[in-house]
């Protein structure tokens, strides 16, 4: 019990740097499927997916995927009827961690087909994968 009280600091320290390990992956759990870009692509060219950028609308502006729709984050809750149904959807930003949020917001809106972009706007431009400004 002396070594508990003494290093209660240390503890925390590691019992915090768990929680941020983890983090991702729990994010990745609630955002439910994500797709890599070569999936998202077949995706887009298959089924028509829509694909939704959740970044604010002057980053999406400075660049963003082809035909992509953008609704920041913010406003998700309220504009998520804007999107048609029965099409699939593929949530995007610029690392994949803000989409994840966007994606667990339209699952729990009632959507089924929602997918995360792996990697986000920043894996696109690394494939080499077109990228369009408003």
């Amino acid at each position: 019990m002396a070594f508990v009280t003494e290093n209660i600091i240390l503890i925390a320290i590691a019992f915090a740097s768990g929680a941020m390990l983890l983090w991702p992956m729990i994010m990745k759990r609630t955002a439910g499927a994500s797709l890599n870009t070569l999936g998202a692509t077949r995706m887009i060219n298959d089924t028509q997916a829509i694909v939704l950028d959740v970044r604010a609308t002057g980053e999406f502006d400075a660049g963003h995927l082809p035909n992509a729709r953008n609704i920041p984050l913010a406003e998700l809750d309220q504009r998520a009827g804007e999107l048609p149904a029965g099409r699939p959807v593929i949530v995007c930003c610029n690392t994949g961690m803000t989409s994840a949020k966007g994606a667990a917001a339209l699952r729990k809106a009632g959507r089924e087909e929602v997918f995360n972009l792996d990697g986000g706007l920043n894996a696109w431009r690394q494939a080499g994968l077109p990228v369009v400004k408003n």
